[in-house]
């Protein structure tokens, strides 16, 4: 910050002194106490070194800080694959996981983790740095260096058959100092004779390479159609090749083209995808405690709902419940719309001043050690739904139940989109809404599903089967905005269900299910009285 280098040039000799006192004070915080281990970093490490192939290197980077406002950065959220990696949550550095064992004098290694510098002056202000020895003693690693070594660290990354690396980081700020993560990438460049591709590109032709297939090569086109207007694509020769004959035959000379080219990105984007899609016991922990907390959350909103309430009142009512039981975040800005807010699928602003007599749509999850929640209820303000909203709020539910049947080990994963729509399609032409499912469309724009954990939207497989463990979620819904080609009565109807839905053997557990889904239910619960009611706020002059 710039009042930060102002005052650090002035009084820099006050810090050493306050630093003394600030590391005492930080070891004798209560701090939580299930935090992933670094034992389950270490053998996420090894999965990964098992998957990959011989004489080759995976470089993973952390995230870059992002600015706020002037000299104020958002607070930091690290790159999940690093912190997944090493449990390391700052920023400037930078893991290297190696195949085989590496040499270095009398040293053998086949990891090595770059990590901020301690500097006490700047952890007077931003708070303490783990640094090269809180590396090795907290989270396990044997070589832990500076990131301003990384330059002259001795390691030839062009010696390797394989680079996987997820990209260079783009927006790295402007801070070029030696041991920033913008001086990391460059030197990154330098080591591996790597030049830097448009990280959109990058994840398209990584898409095309992993996931496109004869299926769904059209709705491919379709979407990179528009994009090849930026020249990044348009003077691509693979994605040319691509667009001027979309076919089978074609999409294997690209593919193989594509791995020519970027191979290790494309490689790395697999292994981590096959290894975080599938969690482990330590991660289901953290989930279903995020999950729960957000269930306990999403009730309590219905309880304390009025028809005078904001929707921002409602969403800090919400956010409360997860600070109160040591959710550190949100997994993503929280949706609470009513009426026709809740029409539109990812509204944000949360800045109607009452819900009024109206469906409230909140699709709010919570984060818990870097684990995000995802779930969604809808509820009448007033207590009682109408005979339409009612009728639209049954015929999710429904979709959702059947959905929920498939939610077991073996079952292809694109199933669970057909049965949706299946029955879907079916509901909305009884209600007289659509005439056929070339119509669903309109009122069910998105997906059923997506996988859930370190990311809202996270790392997994959306092809294939289903798998033990895998965490997904199910969230079917149908929107009407004003002006809808139907009947008015159905107008400004906006409702979504999502849960959160832990893959097993033989059927799905629904880990959110706390937060109740019945409309009765529903009805039952916001009829209840709530922790808030007894709230007295002064009068706002």
């Amino acid at each position: 910050m710039k009042l930060f280098n102002k005052i650090l040039l002035h009084t820099a000799h006050v810090f050493t002194v306050a630093f003394t006192v600030n590391a005492q004070t930080v070891l004798q915080e209560k701090l939580p106490t299930d935090y992933l281990n670094a034992s389950f970093h270490a053998g996420r490490r090894q999965a990964l070194r098992d998957k990959m192939p011989p004489n080759s290197v995976a470089v993973v980077f952390a995230y870059p800080e992002q600015v706020f406002s002037n000299d104020v950065n958002y607070v930091y959220h690290q790159n999940p694959d690093l912190y997944y990696f090493s449990g390391y949550k700052e920023p400037n550095s930078l893991l290297l996981i190696f195949k085989e064992m590496q040499n270095r004098g009398n040293a053998a290694y086949n990891e090595v983790l770059f990590v901020q510098k301690r500097d006490a002056a700047r952890e007077q202000w931003t708070g303490k740095r783990l640094g090269v020895e809180g590396a090795k003693a907290t989270l396990g690693f044997k070589e832990a260096y500076n990131s301003d070594e990384f330059a002259a660290f001795p390691i030839d990354l062009k010696k390797f058959s394989k680079i996987l690396y997820n990209g260079i980081p783009a927006n790295t700020g402007t801070d070029a100092s030696k041991g920033s993560l913008s001086n990391l990438v460059e030197q990154f460049k330098l080591k591996a004779s790597i030049k830097a591709i448009d990280a959109e590109l990058m994840d398209d032709l990584n898409f095309i390479n992993l996931r496109a297939t004869p299926k769904n090569i059209n709705r491919l086109i379709t979407y990179l159609t528009p994009k090849m207007e930026r020249d990044v694509y348009k003077n691509n020769p693979i994605l040319q090749q691509l667009i001027a004959k979309p076919d089978s035959a074609t999409l294997i000379v690209v593919k193989s083209k594509i791995n020519a080219e970027i191979g290790g990105p494309s490689m790395y984007d697999d292994f981590v995808t096959q290894l975080r899609g599938v969690k482990t016991a330590e991660e289901m922990v953290l989930l279903k405690k995020s999950v729960v907390i957000s269930s306990l959350a999403h009730a309590e909103a219905m309880r304390a709902v009025t028809p005078t309430m904001s929707e921002r009142e409602l969403e800090g009512i919400m956010l409360y419940v997860h600070k109160r039981y040591g959710a550190e975040d949100e997994g993503y800005p929280p949706i609470v719309g009513a009426g026709g807010n809740g029409c539109i699928l990812h509204y944000e602003e949360n800045s109607a001043t009452a819900v009024q007599n109206q469906l409230v749509l909140m699709d709010v999850g919570a984060e818990y050690h870097g684990y995000s929640a995802d779930v969604t209820r809808t509820f009448p303000a007033n207590g009682k739904f109408t005979e339409a909203q009612k009728a639209i709020y049954q015929l999710v539910y429904d979709a959702q139940e059947e959905v929920f049947k498939l939610c077991k080990e073996g079952v292809p994963y694109t199933s669970l989109e057909t049965k949706t729509r299946e029955v879907l399609t079916a509901g909305l032409i009884k209600l007289g809404i659509i005439t056929g499912e070339k119509e669903l469309s309109r009122y069910y724009p998105h997906g059923v599903s997506h996988h859930l954990g370190l990311d809202v939207h996270d790392r997994g497989a959306y092809g294939g089967n289903l798998m033990e463990n895998m965490m997904i979620t199910v969230e079917p819904g149908i929107y009407i905005p004003a002006g809808s080609p139907c009947d008015k009565k159905w107008w400004n109807i906006g409702v979504r269900i999502e849960d959160d839905i832990q893959i097993g053997k033989d059927k799905g557990t629904n880990l959110s299910a706390d937060a109740p889904r019945k409309w009765q239910d529903v009805e039952k619960m916001v009829a209840e009285k709530s922790l808030f009611d007894a709230g007295k706020f002064p009068v706002l002059k």
